[in-house]
């Protein structure tokens, strides 16, 4: 009986730690892209006019696959530095998702 009891309270102790454990793609995108990408993701920054930075919202953008997405903000592109071992796999899941909210 005293076991059930413990792992009752491990359960619900447990359980918003694992709901806090989802990466918030806004949050990311705030705080790792929108120097560049601006914070509704047009690109128009100093840093986003001066590299010619395209629209996230952009048809050309959008029609980019979750992969390539992925693979872009892992490897980087161009100028773009790679977020390779700076951001974790469902941060960055989180932020192509968070990039796919400024479709037009």
């Amino acid at each position: 009986m005293k076991t059930s009891v413990v792992l009752a309270l491990l359960a619900l102790i447990a359980t918003p730690m694992l709901a806090d454990a989802t990466p918030d793609g806004a949050s990311i995108f705030k705080a790792k892209c929108a120097m560049c990408h601006g914070p509704d993701g047009s690109g128009q920054t100093a840093m986003g006019k001066s590299l010619r930075i395209r629209a996230l919202g952009s048809a050309e953008v959008q029609k980019q696959t979750d992969a390539e997405l992925t693979n872009i903000i892992t490897n980087g592109k161009n100028k773009m530095l790679p977020y390779k071992g700076k951001l974790t796999s469902e941060e960055i899941r989180a932020l192509v998702g968070h990039i796919r909210t400024f479709r037009r």
